[in-house]
């Protein structure tokens, strides 16, 4: 067959290395067998995985001709991709129900303040009419009782040519000594990293290493820190430690314990989803209540100070290890389940582009609803002072190709109702150089005191646009307008989207390399506010004139009217 996995990111992960162990293995079955992503990625970016260079690599772009016998769908976006892949078959293949990966939604944190929208579209994917594997019974059962889906279940592997108890260390271990390896990213919270390290030394376990897909050199806590190590190295670190504190709260069936079983080690695990799949309590491992960490440091001084209880949970870990299938094993397993998938029907690619269109325009309705919602407190409310404090974000892009894209983009949050000033450096990396500036998300007015381009190379500044008639020379585009033609300084942003373009720098300007800094003075307000500020202790402000002139406009008053309908 010829079968495509569409990729999120080929950076190290366990659900990325999950689908490389099926792709290498089902290409080594006979199987034609693609890696599908958005951008062209560079071997540099996989090269963690020994075999992943096996594969053939296009973008959707590439693949574009090309027909395919089954397209894997591999995360939660990865569903609104399919309709753009030429293939008989499609596939969901659901490493965990990812709605629990969200963090809560943070109004002030430009990344997170629409997670509930993101969240619900998420979820809704599992909704889908498409054949479903998952490597979890825990994730089969939900899918089946929230979405009457009935998921082939396909168990990860494990390499047991790598993952072994004897073998070459990171360090000798020594007797009477407890040495802890807590694995996993800093800066994802459902890992729980942190704390895990925190608990260990509050332990007194005698040292405590990570391992982390988190490009650090040190972190607190930690004696020892391995960083984006390639997966053939990992046993190094594996058999050099006792046990493998785990504290995630949201797993689909995690591995880590699972190599460090085979490497003769055991674990303490929270109670997370998966843990069941392989994990027993007292026998190869101790599990905790989520948040029991009281439980955790006792159990970590027992391990500590009771070398027959660690022996004994090592001896049943190693048992369990003994057990459990490789991935030869789990991949024929899941090139049955696609085998079988082959013989059913087709997939309508009419289906794909026509669900997910409609799940994605109520994504976008919903946050479009939240604006106006905004937009409409603020104005009935706008006399309160306490009720006027929004939290706002200036976005700013750059490019030198053909596009502005969110891969080349900074944010900075704000809050308004007040004057702020923000800076944002980037480097020359072509010509022209564009940059482009999102001064809000929310509808309402925005007045800009200053804008200035420096180059902090040469000290030279290379344009400003301090008076109205300066802002003459921005392109304004998206849901913005100039409040009036004569005052270019204040703008009417009636959505989440007002932008302006800074006239592009040629090379006789600057040069390649050189820094540059965008400065940005802003005020953005309500409607009525705008209007009526002075009665509401607005700052001192070029006003279009008395609160009953401004409102007797009929230009600027029609000019909003218009925008909003």
């Amino acid at each position: 067959m010829k079968i495509a996995f569409l990729l999120g990111s080929p950076d190290i992960s366990g659900g990325t290395y999950v689908i490389f162990e099926h792709s290498v293995r089902l290409r080594r079955f006979g199987h034609d067998v693609t890696i599908l992503t958005e951008e062209t990625v560079p071997s540099s970016r996989y090269a963690w995985h020994s075999t992943a260079g096996e594969l053939r690599w296009l973008t959707l772009e590439q693949a574009g001709k090309e027909q395919f016998d089954i397209v894997l769908a591999t995360w939660w976006q990865s569903p609104f991709l399919l309709k753009e892949v030429a293939s008989t078959h499609a596939v969901y293949f659901v490493q965990s129900i990812e709605t629990r990966f969200f963090e809560a939604p943070d109004p002030a944190d430009y990344d997170a303040r629409d997670h509930a929208v993101w969240q619900d579209l998420c979820e809704k994917t599992y909704s889908i009419a498409l054949p479903m594997i998952t490597e979890a019974r825990w994730i089969q059962g939900y899918l089946h009782d929230n979405y009457h889906a009935n998921p082939f279940l396909v168990r990860n592997g494990i390499r047991k040519d790598v993952y072994t108890p004897t073998g070459a260390t990171a360090a000798g271990q020594e007797e009477g000594k407890l040495r802890v390896l807590v694995e996993g990213p800093v800066d994802v919270s459902y890992k729980n990293v942190p704390a895990s390290i925190r608990l260990a030394g509050e332990a007194g376990v005698d040292e405590v290493w990570l391992l982390t897909s988190s490009d650090i050199t040190d972190f607190p806590g930690a004696d020892r820190v391995f960083s984006r190590i390639p997966i053939h190295e990992t046993p190094e670190i594996y058999r050099s430690c006792d046990v493998l504190l785990k504290l995630s709260y949201v797993e689909g069936m995690f591995g880590p314990p699972l190599e460090m079983f085979h490497c003769g080690g055991t674990a303490i695990v929270y109670k997370v989803t998966g843990y069941d799949e392989y994990i027993v309590h007292d026998h190869n491992s101790f599990v905790v209540d989520r948040d029991d960490e009281r439980s955790v440091v006792e159990y970590l001084q027992r391990l500590k100070n009771d070398p027959e209880t660690l022996l004994r949970l090592q001896e049943g870990a190693a048992n369990t290890a003994e057990q459990w299938p490789d991935w030869d094993q789990c991949s024929r397993d899941f090139e049955q389940a696609l085998l079988t998938i082959a013989s059913g029907p087709p997939t309508s690619r009419e289906y794909l582009a026509r669900f997910t269109e409609a799940l994605f325009k109520e994504a976008k309705s919903k946050v479009k609803a939240r604006i106006l919602d905004t937009f409409q407190e603020r104005e009935e409310n706008f006399q309160k002072q306490e009720s006027l404090t929004r939290d706002n974000f200036v976005e700013f892009y750059w490019h030198c190709s053909e596009n502005f894209t969110q891969q080349d983009c900074k944010w900075r949050h704000y809050r308004s109702d007040t004057w702020f000033t923000c800076a944002f450096d980037v480097g020359i990396t072509g010509f022209p150089f564009w940059m482009k500036v999102n001064p809000s998300v929310w509808i309402g007015i925005i007045s800009i005191a200053e804008i200035t381009v420096i180059n902090t190379t040469t000290q030279i500044e290379l344009m400003s646009f301090r008076e109205p008639d300066d802002f003459a020379t921005l392109l304004l585009s998206g849901t913005a307008c100039w409040l009036d033609e004569a005052r270019r300084n204040i703008i009417f942003s009636y959505g989440d989207d007002p932008m302006f373009v800074l006239p592009g720098i040629e090379a006789d300007k600057a040069a390649l390399g050189d820094r540059l800094r965008l400065e940005i003075r802003l005020y953005e307000t309500g409607v009525r506010q705008f209007f009526y500020g002075k009665t509401v202790g607005f700052p001192e402000m070029d006003h279009p004139g008395s609160s009953e002139g401004c409102m007797e406009s009929l230009t600027w008053k029609q000019r909003i009217l218009n925008k909003l309908r």
